[in-house]
């Protein structure tokens, strides 16, 4: 089976909740990216055999995202394109969708991404359309619920949202308030760091955003990283849930963003004159209980590592979404020995943010362009996910 290469990873700015990007669409978004990617890599975009792009709040605004954005960006009008959905894991999952329709021959190229507006996600109601016999019908926003509705009640019994989730493994582990924020704040110094030493500019394009009066306003680095944050500032930051470890401090945030890579077969990257950048090794998904999903990483990793014949100890640096500090850390505790200095190197979800269906790519795209720098072979990715699951990715560098 011929192996998929990762081809140019890009990623635009992350916008904060309401931020500068809050007026762009998930296609404009998308569109944007996909245009910079066919022109950092000069490939005729006849030669794109499918768009596969991940968004986690879809609605009917912009249906089926990734055939939406292939026409938004001008792309032949017979190239197609679908739309994933694995929650938080959909960015990977659009990749490694992607590298097995490469893999099997259905495909020779394909443009992998994902995208998300956290600032445009809609209220909506579900008791309009045969109207109510008395009352007003319930509104819902669509965020919250989400979070709500990720398993069936009948089942699982009520799970408030994932805030719930990470309490319960800051309980099961024993992880103090302390020590969230303290990973959180190393989290926003390193990636502080990474944006003062000029590692981040070769992955990040920046996003000229129109405004009503003057010259268009250029968004060039991702708006949620606070170089000032400690971790006695965050101390003071109350808890979302009374006695909890979880502030708005010490777990993810909300964001806008997009990101895209190619995925192109290696026998035919010399025909299309593209430079690979890494290789897909394997990838994993596994489900856990969804009262704590946040500790998905860990049998999505062990199931990958037995698939693929290695282990967390040959990764030279490893990723895992920071939807919470504690999550992350009770997935470390999980893999006793990790050396904390290869993980999340240039911050993740807490500092960078979470722009839920782009967030598997900005991630994979950080990791490639670091892997690059240090000369490293292996790359862990992983991702816990809303509902109970884990998914996990190893890339190896070209």
């Amino acid at each position: 089976m011929r192996r998929a290469a990762i081809v140019s990873p890009l990623r635009t700015p992350v916008g904060r909740f309401g931020g500068a990007l809050k007026d762009l669409s998930v296609e404009g978004l998308g569109a944007i990216l996909v245009n910079a990617l066919l022109e950092r890599t000069r490939l005729d975009p006849a030669l794109v055999e499918d768009v596969v792009f991940a968004q986690s709040y879809a609605n009917s605004e912009t249906p089926c995202v990734g055939r939406w954005i292939a026409l938004e960006a001008g792309l032949p009008i017979g190239v197609p394109g679908m739309q994933i959905d694995r929650r938080c894991g959909g960015g990977l999952q659009s990749v490694v969708t992607a590298a097995m329709m490469v893999q099997t021959g259905a495909c020779d190229v394909v443009i992998a991404g994902g995208v998300e507006s956290m600032s445009n996600i809609e209220h909506y109601t579900t008791g309009v359309r045969w109207g109510t016999r008395s009352g007003s019908p319930i509104l819902y926003d669509r965020l919250d619920r989400g979070r709500e509705r990720s398993q069936p009640v009948h089942r699982f019994g009520h799970i408030s949202g994932m805030i719930e989730t990470a309490e319960n493994l800051s309980r099961k582990y024993a992880i103090s308030r302390e020590a969230a924020d303290s990973y959180a704040a190393g989290s926003h110094k390193r990636a502080a760091d990474a944006w003062a030493d000029g590692r981040m500019a070769a992955e990040v394009v920046p996003v000229s955003v129109p405004v009503t009066r003057g010259e268009a306003v250029v968004v060039g680095q991702d708006e949620g990283v606070r170089a000032d944050t400690t971790a006695e500032s965050l101390a003071r930051l109350r808890p979302i849930r009374s006695g909890g470890t979880v502030t708005a401090g010490n777990a993810a945030q909300q964001n806008d963003a997009a990101a895209v890579c190619l995925v192109v077969a290696e026998d035919r990257l010399d025909t299309l004159g593209v430079t690979p950048d890494a290789f897909l090794v394997g990838w994993a998904a596994a489900g856990c209980e969804p009262a704590e999903m946040g500790i998905g990483p860990v049998p999505a990793t062990e199931k990958l590592m037995r698939r693929i014949g290695l282990s967390v100890a040959d990764m030279d640096l490893i990723e895992i979404n920071e939807a919470f500090a504690c999550q992350v850390l009770a997935v470390l505790q999980s893999w006793r020995g990790v050396d904390e200095q290869r993980v999340n190197v240039n911050g993740s979800g807490i500092s960078l943010g979470h722009p839920i269906g782009a967030t598997g790519v900005r991630i994979l795209t950080t990791l490639v362009h670091e892997m690059k720098r240090r000369g490293a072979r292996y790359g862990l990715e992983t991702m816990c996910v809303g509902g109970g699951q884990g998914v996990a990715a190893v890339f190896e560098r070209a």
